[in-house]
């Protein structure tokens, strides 16, 4: 089959994350046709997780491309780029303090980012509840999308933003993500300043990070008087029901935490013993390193689904950037087969280059040194 010209292609964006709708909002900025499917039955299915912090040189240059950067920057917190490293007897080590106007990098709830990506959609062009399960028909097209609810749907180019563990990246690759090693395990404080003074007197505007070597914590504000802690251990990737738990006894888990964390400040246990709600468990996994796979002129992937990597602040910015890369390259090549050529030639050696970087960074948030952010680099989860 000829590749089709852009602005005559049935483009097909699996997942409405960051990083597609921010493809799907310049494509139609551009003046390009897209629809979105997304597995989730609405935009308010589920939480969607804590604070972003969107770098200057990637995802604000998607923001920008998209028309959203001044949006943007009135829904964002510049102090939540405030960051301080306690050790773990409570001690003060590292405490940046973002001076004014300083916008490199400053924070957004997840929420509030999709919603404003969502607003500025055409509307229809998100399809909810429409969980994919298979990538079908030839590599040259046109290509077959299967839901789970027995529809199939026909197109001549499927972008993959549909995360870690991708419906898509089957079609082009048979990597699948591995366990790191390493897990968080979410907790959620509501109402701080009311509720939970000493904890956000402990965070601050920003985050607060400790580490032992063997066991972490992160704590991040979040836009509505919450705070999120993410409490990081080297665990099986089952530990809970290794230890004869379930994730919904909160008391249990949070006893056996206490254990672990027996030595840490009374101020830092706080963040475990004075939570609201259950935890989530969220074990860490990872693409294997270098991730590439031969070119197909009707199906390509961005953000996670390309290059999951451990989260140490660079996900969301380097999908964002992936989006705005590949709607420019559709925007302005004579075929979509040759804007998909032209965006994995960029896309895919900087994802290696960036994972190599980064592979087994999750152990850094263990480590008891001063992390990276103390010397200007981002680090956090």
């Amino acid at each position: 089959m000829t590749s089709p010209t852009p602005a005559h292609a049935r483009i097909s964006v699996i997942g409405a994350g960051p990083g597609g709708l921010t493809c799907a909002r310049i494509l139609q900025r551009r003046g390009l046709t897209v629809t979105v499917y997304d597995r989730e039955a609405g935009p308010q299915a589920r939480d969607q997780g804590g604070s972003l912090d969107l770098h200057a040189d990637n995802g604000q240059i998607a923001l920008r491309e998209a028309g959203l950067l001044e949006a943007f920057f009135d829904l964002a917190r510049p102090e939540g780029q405030e960051m301080r490293q306690l050790s773990p007897d409570g001690r003060l080590l590292f405490h940046h303090v973002p001076g004014d106007g300083e916008l490199f990098k400053p924070e957004i709830d997840r929420g509030h980012l999709r919603t404003l990506l969502l607003d500025s959609l055409e509307p229809g062009t998100v399809r909810w509840g429409r969980a994919l399960t298979a990538v079908g028909g030839p590599a040259d097209g046109p290509r077959l999308l299967h839901f789970a609810d027995g529809d199939t749907v026909e197109t001549d180019l499927v972008i993959g933003a549909d995360g870690a563990f991708s419906q898509v990246r089957p079609a082009l690759s048979p990597a699948v993500p591995g366990y790191t090693g390493v897990s968080f395990l979410e907790a959620w404080f509501s109402d701080v300043e009311g509720r939970h003074p000493a904890v956000a007197e402990l965070v601050g505007q920003g985050g607060a990070a400790a580490a032992d070597g063997e066991r972490g914590m992160f704590a991040q504000r979040n836009s509505g008087g919450h705070i999120r802690v993410y409490l990081i251990q080297r665990v099986a990737a089952d530990w809970i029901s290794r230890s004869g738990l379930t994730v919904d006894d909160t008391e249990g888990i949070r006893a056996l935490l206490l254990k672990e964390y027996a030595r840490w400040s009374p101020g830092l246990r706080r963040l475990i013993s004075d939570n609201d709600g259950p935890y989530v468990d969220r074990p860490i996994h990872a693409l294997p390193v270098p991730h590439t796979w031969e070119h197909q002129p009707t199906v390509t992937l961005l953000g996670d689904a390309a290059h999951l990597m451990p989260p140490l602040g660079v996900g969301v910015n380097l999908a964002m950037l992936d989006a705005c890369e590949l709607a420019l390259a559709l925007a302005g090549a004579p075929t979509v087969g040759d804007a998909v050529r032209a965006y994995e030639h960029t896309m895919l050696p900087r994802s290696v280059e960036t994972a190599k970087l980064l592979e087994g960074g999750a152990e850094h948030l263990l480590s008891d040194e001063l992390p990276d952010f103390a010397h200007g680099d981002d680090t956090q989860p």
